[in-house]
């Protein structure tokens, strides 16, 4: 009898969550006023909910709204916060005011057992100032692995360095510091695509006869199929894998300072990015000196930028450096993907890419952007390796020094009136010398035109040229693409960027109006 009414006794919410297992894998889908919500139902879940380590151990507050600082356009003494207060003290610091609110949710969580058990902790789009940032680093209380701060404001990243650069000293306790990965570049993750509500009900429009698609069941379907979409829309933006290991161009919302290279060198082993440092040759001085024995083509440390993809080099499709490979590379040349996983907390996992079963690893190839100058078209993202791109005509005639346009052409018919053709030269003055020098010269350049022309056999097609300022340097390929030649005024345009043009004109050919000059 005992056995039969326990086969019907049914299974509620708390058997499921009493398994750590299942609430393990379901409590990172729970925003934290949910959790906090489920624990004001009963004792048996405030228990569960406070006491299990793996309820809290991936906590994302940035959606809480009373983690948000009064608006940049509102008044700042608003009132209604109990942290406000402590502005009457005048010996408050800056970075103290604003961390008055996380610093409130983090006293609460302490009193309640709850810090402690947090190792995944995301802070995007808060008020993260750096002293914030050193608490989470240094102190007891906290147990962080893996802290996101991708876009916090009142974030000092000087001080920032500093706290990193202080917590991976030599003279650092063992075991500290308990934080092995930081998401400082990136941008923060998006939210999910939601429709505004509004208060009054909307009345839809009448239907009219329309064939099959203007039936109920037609309209329905397409309502769920646009829904799918913009579902599989916000999942796929809320991964940044493609972004790294694909020629996907510039992968950070902007270019880290030189002191921030210096920081990932210091921390190296130590703390992870979700960035990495640049291995192109010519951030090795060493390397630098033996080829060419002089110092001057040596670049300092900077952060790579600039995906690649993995096929490398236009023409050798190789990297001088070796692409980083997830599981026989070392672990600094990977970056931490985004977003923060919700299940685990170790490195190795947060810079594992999505691989198909039975397929090897993809290869990560990035740059920074004074390696590819003139070496990477940012419409196509192809791009030359140091050894299949020896340099334009002025660096191959002066070992590097900058000279000016006037100066690159004189040098040019120096060296063929001497006799000594430049064969290896792929880029002069900025364009490739297969497509668009010759053409730049034809329209009107004189008679380096006639030297360009007279010996085509001599460049191959190699380098980029900003043909238009929203697309960037682009290369000889894609200019045959997207730039065009007005029928009428002869003036070349970009068929993207030009508003207004057309496939054989202009914007401004095209503008059947009166031609007046704007006043305002």
């Amino acid at each position: 009898m005992a056995a039969a009414a326990d086969a019907t006794t049914p299974i509620t919410l708390y058997h499921l969550l009493r398994n750590s297992l299942l609430l393990r894998q379901i409590a990172p889908y729970l925003p934290p006023a949910s959790l906090f919500s489920l624990a004001l139902a009963n004792r048996a879940f405030q228990a569960l909910v406070y006491h299990s380590p793996d309820a809290f151990r991936y906590l994302d507050l940035s959606t809480l709204k009373s983690t948000a600082i009064a608006d940049k356009h509102e008044p700042l003494d608003r009132g209604g916060n109990n942290w406000r207060a402590e502005r009457m003290d005048e010996a408050l610091t800056e970075d103290e005011f604003y961390c008055g609110p996380l610093r409130g949710i983090f006293s609460r969580l302490a009193d309640k057992h709850i810090l402690e058990c947090v190792h995944t902790l995301v802070l995007d789009g808060l008020s993260v100032p750096a002293d914030l940032v050193r608490e989470i680093i240094a102190e007891d209380r906290f147990n962080v692995r893996i802290l996101s701060i991708r876009e916090a404001e009142h974030l000092n990243e000087h001080k920032l360095q500093q706290v990193l650069r202080y917590a991976v000293r030599p003279t650092r306790p063992p075991g500290t510091p308990r934080l092995k990965g930081l998401y400082v570049f990136g941008a923060k993750d998006p939210g999910p695509a939601t429709e505004p509500v509004s208060s009054k009900k909307q009345r839809s429009p009448p239907r009219t006869p329309g064939g099959v698609m203007s039936s109920l069941g037609a309209q329905i379907g397409a309502e769920w199929n646009q829904r799918s979409s913009d579902a599989l829309s916000c999942a796929l933006a809320r991964s940044e894998h493609h972004k790294w290991y694909q020629s996907e161009g510039r992968v950070l919302r902007k270019r880290p300072s030189p002191e921030w290279a210096e920081t990932l060198r210091a921390c190296e082993g130590i703390i992870f990015f979700d960035a990495v440092l640049c291995r192109g040759p010519r951030h090795d001085i060493a390397a630098v000196y033996a080829e060419s024995g002089s110092r001057s083509a040596y670049l300092p440390p900077a952060v790579a930028s600039v995906a690649l993809g993995p096929a490398g080099c236009q023409s050798c499709h190789d990297c001088p450096e070796g692409p980083a490979v997830f599981g026989s590379s070392p672990a600094h040349h990977l970056p931490l993907l985004s977003p923060p996983l919700l299940h685990s907390s170790t490195i190795r996992a947060a810079q594992k890419p999505s691989m198909l079963p039975d397929t090897p690893p993809p290869k990560l190839v990035v740059r920074c952007e004074e390696c590819l100058r003139g070496r990477w078209c940012e419409r196509c993202n192809k791009w030359w390796d140091e050894k299949c791109y020896a340099g334009s005509a002025s660096a191959v005639h002066t070992n590097g020094s900058t000279l000016t346009a006037m100066q690159q052409t004189e040098a040019l018919q120096e060296m063929a009136a001497e006799g000594n053709p430049p064969r290896d030269i792929k880029v002069h003055m900025g364009l490739c010398t297969a497509h668009c020098l010759v053409e730049e010269m034809m329209s009107g350049a004189g008679s380096a035109g006639a030297l360009m022309i007279s010996a085509p056999a001599l460049f191959t097609e190699i380098g980029v040229k900003r043909e238009c300022f929203g697309c960037g340097p682009t290369c000889a390929d894609c200019k045959a693409l997207f730039i065009r030649a007005c029928r009428t005024c002869r003036n070349e345009y970009c068929i993207i960027d030009n508003d207004g043009s057309s496939a054989i004109a202009c914007d401004w050919c095209n503008y059947s109006g009166r031609r007046t000059r704007e006043l305002y």
